[in-house]
Formats: C-alpha cells, structure tokens, sequence
C-alpha cells in the first residue's frame, strides 16, 4: 500500500522558516516522482515544486525561497521554506507519480496517482 504522510507544518512569524517532510511507504524515491502543493482557502491547488525518480528538481515558483529535496534512505522528501510570507499560508501536500517527465512540465494534480493528507503551514504575526 503507497502511502505518504506529511509534517513539519505548523505557525510561524512572517520572514521565518519551515521545514516540511513527506515519508513514503509501499515504493521507492527512485520510482516515483515528488511534487509538492499547496492549496490556500478559496483558491485552487497550486504546485509548488517537484523532485523527479532521477533526482532532477523543479521549483514552479517562490524560486530563491524555496528548496525540495530527498533522502532515498529514510524515503523523505523536504520542502525547505525560508523568509515565509502571509501569503504563503496553505495546506501542503505532497503527492506521488511513476510519470517520469512531470517535473519538466506545468504541474497538474491529475498526474500525480497518490496524495498524502496534507500540512498546514500558516505564516502569521
């Protein structure tokens, strides 16, 4: 059974920092594809980065603020979050694909197979 399971969300002051996990289970970082995504009140889900089965990363957006990477040994993604803003305020998933190209194309929830529960992370003073 794949499953994946976020943490690290939490409240945290404008311009500090967060870093969150996603473990995975029942498959391998090298066979799938990490996206991460966040979906604000009112608003659809928007991707926000993503890490390939080769290790190639995309960042969609907040380039410079935020940062995705793996550990193939404890099956984890993170999500390093620096200098947050209010409008950083979200839930964030992290979601699972075997498509091989997505991280190289427009981030779309409808390829990605498998969703953990979600995060919330909300930026506040």
């Amino acid at each position: 059974q794949l499953q994946l399971v976020e943490s690290g969300g939490g409240l945290v002051q404008p311009g500090g920092s967060l870093r969150l996990s996603c473990t995975v289970s029942g498959f391998t970082l090298d066979d799938y594809a990490i996206g991460w995504f966040r979906q604000a009140p009112g608003k659809e889900r928007e991707g926000v980065s993503c890490v390939s089965s080769s290790g190639t990363w995309t960042n969609y957006k907040h380039s410079g603020r935020f940062t995705i990477s793996r550990d193939n040994a404890k099956n984890t993604v993170y999500l390093q979050m620096w200098r947050l803003k209010p409008e950083d305020t979200a839930v964030y998933y992290c979601a699972a694909t075997p498509y091989p190209k997505v991280c190289t194309s427009a981030p779309t929830t409808g390829r990605y197979d498998y969703w953990g529960q979600g995060t919330q992370v909300t930026v506040s003073s």
